[in-house]
């Protein structure tokens, strides 16, 4: 095997590797699981729901221990 023969080989898997993130980044924008303000918005709105459970279990736990 010769020099060419394994650089082309070693090209020719850094590339697909690359096309394949970019196929895969491309299905996940346009599923919405990509990591722009969207995603930024429900992470805001789970720590909004986590703070209210939370709040609710304290409440729970102090009426519990009387």
């Amino acid at each position: 095997m010769n020099v060419e023969s394994i650089f082309n080989m070693i090209l020719r898997r850094l590339v697909g590797r690359a096309v394949n993130k970019g196929v895969d980044a491309g299905i996940n924008a346009m599923a919405g699981r990509g990591r722009g303000r969207q995603a930024a918005a429900e992470t805001e709105e789970q720590e909004r729901v986590r703070a209210i459970r939370q709040e609710r279990r304290a409440r729970r736990a102090q009426r519990d221990n009387r």
